[in-house]
Order: C-alpha cells, then sequence, then structure tokens
C-alpha cells in the first residue's frame, strides 16, 4: 500500500518506524532506509541524503491502522521474545526484515491474487505514472519520489509526458474559449 501511493523505496518501506508516522495528521516521515552490509542490516540517510515528509492517503492512514493494531496483538502475543525496534515492517521478532523476505511476501502476494509478476520496485514506477497521468506537476512527483534533481525525474517518467501532450492546448482553450 504505502509502496503504491507514496512511492517509496524498498529500503525507505523497511527503515520507516512508528515514530515517523502521525495517523492523525496522515504525514509520513522518510527519515531513513534499511541497507545491507556484509555486517547485517544498518540504517543509514536517505538515498538523496534528506528526509521528506510525505502526507498519506486515506486508505493508506487506515491501512496503517489496522497493520499498528495487528502487529500489537502480535507483540503481545510473543512477549519478551520480541525485540521491539519500533519499526513498522519487521522481521518475524521485531528485527530488521531482510528486503528478500519482503519481496517474497509481495511475490506471494501476486500469486495468489492472479496478478502477473512485476518487480517490488515496479509499485513505485506506479505511483509515480498514475500521478502524472492525473496532472500532478511533475516537481510536486519528483519531491514525493525523493529524487535529488528534477532532471533524474524527468528522464525516467518523460515516456508518461508526452501522452498529456493535448493538456496544453486544452488548458489554452479553457483560456481564451
Amino acid at each position: 500500500m504505502l509502496a503504491v501511493h507514496c512511492g517509496l523505496r524498498q529500503g525507505e518501506l523497511l527503515g520507516l518506524k512508528w515514530a515517523d508516522v502521525d495517523l492523525k495528521a496522515s504525514k509520513l516521515q522518510v527519515r531513513r532506509t534499511l541497507s545491507l552490509t556484509k555486517d547485517g542490516p544498518i540504517f543509514e540517510q536517505p538515498k538523496n541524503w534528506k528526509g521528506r515528509s510525505i502526507e498519506l492517503t486515506r486508505a493508506a492512514t487506515q491501512t496503517l491502522r489496522v497493520h499498528l493494531k495487528r502487529q500489537l496483538e502480535e507483540i503481545e502475543g510473543l512477549g519478551d521474545s520480541y525485540q521491539d525496534q519500533g519499526l513498522i515492517f519487521p522481521g518475524e521478532r521485531g528485527q530488521p526484515m531482510r528486503p528478500w523476505t519482503l519481496t517474497g511476501k509481495f511475490e506471494r502476494i501476486l500469486k495468489r491474487a492472479g496478478l502477473p509478476h512485476i518487480r517490488f520496485h515496479d509499485l513505485r514506477h506506479t505511483c509515480a505514472t498514475m500521478m502524472l497521468c492525473e496532472g500532478v506537476h511533475i516537481k510536486i512527483v519528483q519531491e514525493l519520489l525523493g529524487h535529488a534533481d528534477i532532471t533524474i525525474t524527468l528522464n525516467t517518467y518523460s515516456h508518461v509526458l508526452p501522452s498529456m501532450g493535448g493538456e496544453a492546448s486544452r488548458a489554452m482553450n479553457r483560456i481564451f474559449d
């Protein structure tokens, strides 16, 4: 849900903590990313070296509320064996989830739903493409995705923009008609 609604990278999702979310205000802060090193998982600065604030959709906020309730029940059931790090998407015992675990869960969801195989990262592309097709300004899409420079966003999603070319003439017609 968050990958497609917010365009988050896999490492950003796995680095999210409940302290980064304000469910009342429907906001989320990207403050860290989970990276794997030869010594194991570590938390690092986001890819562009600065965090970002994301306004959550109603559906994403509601899904997080349900997820939190279910997670608290699981934590209670595990008792002292749970290593609480405040992660929204932890491993089975509270430790950081490995990226391949998330990928495996995603692939099983696709298979159960009878959907074709896509990469987890494609959810991020879907988010950006849908926003651009809905007329969201490219600068807003750049900021949501956390691209350091707008040229990254333009180069990645330029194939979507030509299909929106008619919007310019329609806007001018509205102005001058």
